[in-house]
């Protein structure tokens, strides 16, 4: 499966991840945020050219004081620059297939890239939808902020991640 850039031109209308927000999102708002700029959308299609699985990112700030004690005492900052994944959903037909996971991979690497060599950027927050969604990234080494209640990875823990898996 390859992830692409999203077009308009996909079908998406058909998309059920089981929650609406996420579903209602790619359906009726997506095309209009990614062409006004805020945010890119990356989507995995089956064979129809409808969507199974997307994400979104953008640029986000977090104050400092939602940020992880050890980043409020390196960012002499306000606020921190970060990489926000906005959105990542499944369609119900394609669970437990690795999808998700291969989305999250996807949108880590993306994020790392722009972060080291385009816009600064020390981590990537998730605002996870619920319990569910908790779970999902927190297995994968993201750390709730209590404070906001979104989620955490810095770019070094996702660095040093992939050069793990190469020395693999």
């Amino acid at each position: 499966m390859e992830i692409q850039s999203y077009n308009r031109k996909f079908k998406r209308e058909k998309f059920d991840c089981g929650k609406e927000p996420l579903n209602n999102y790619i359906q009726r708002n997506v095309t209009k945020d990614v062409k006004n700029g805020a945010c890119t959308c990356f989507v995995i299609l089956n064979n129809s050219d409808h969507v199974i699985g997307y994400y979104t990112l953008s640029a986000e700030s977090i104050p400092k004081s939602d940020a992880p004690s050890d980043f409020q005492k390196k960012i002499k900052y306000e606020y921190i620059p970060v990489i926000l994944l906005g959105r990542l959903a499944i369609d119900k037909s394609q669970f437990g297939k690795g999808y998700g996971k291969l989305l999250l991979i996807d949108s880590m690497k993306r994020s790392l890239e722009v972060a080291k060599k385009q816009i600064g950027a020390v981590a990537v927050i998730v605002d996870p939808i619920d319990e569910e969604a908790i779970a999902f990234y927190s297995k994968y080494g993201f750390t709730l902020l209590p404070s906001s209640g979104r989620m955490f990875m810095s770019m070094n823990k996702i660095e040093a991640a992939f050069k793990s898996v190469k020395k693999k």
